[in-house]
This record gives structure tokens, C-alpha cells and sequence, in this order.
């Protein structure tokens, strides 16, 4: 049984969407990932979150890259099964 699609509502606004998400190749896998300059900003934000509090239009942001992140790990899963079956055959 597979997992249903995670709903990806919004991109965070902060970055152009060519920007967001980059593949890497573990195992032979393509694994995509968010992009350097977007896990810094996330780290930019949690820090702030923890220290001072985020702003109504940071903490969309962060919800948004949850919401990617949340997409992204399905993808992963998704792929690494797929080849993992087609492995088996």
C-alpha cells in the first residue's frame, strides 16, 4: 500500500523555486534535498524562533519549508523503494 502525496499548499517566498531543492546521488539513488542557502535560512529561523520569535510572515516561511521538507522526504521514500523493488526483480 503506498502513502498518500503529502498536499504541498505554498513555496516559501523568500527564494526564487529554482533555488530550493538540489539532487544528490546516495547509493545510487537520486535524494533530493533542500539547496545550502535554503538550510541556512531555516537555520536563520529556528535560531530567531528560539531566541526572540518569528514574525507572522517568517514562521509561514518556516511552515513552508516544513511542508517541502514534508514532500521531499515522501519523494525520497518513494524513489529509494521503487528502485529497492525493481532491485528485487
Amino acid at each position: 500500500m503506498y502513502e498518500r502525496l503529502p498536499k504541498l499548499s505554498r513555496f516559501p517566498l523568500i527564494l526564487p523555486a529554482d533555488n530550493l531543492v538540489r539532487i544528490e546521488l546516495q547509493e545510487g539513488v537520486p535524494i533530493f534535498k533542500a539547496t545550502r542557502a535554503v538550510q541556512k535560512r531555516i537555520d536563520f529561523l529556528l535560531a530567531k524562533q528560539r531566541q526572540e520569535g518569528l514574525t507572522t510572515a517568517e514562521r509561514e516561511e518556516l511552515d513552508g519549508y516544513e511542508e517541502l521538507d514534508d514532500y521531499l522526504s515522501f519523494a525520497n521514500r518513494v524513489m529509494r523503494n521503487l528502485i529497492l523493488e525493481e532491485q528485487r526483480l
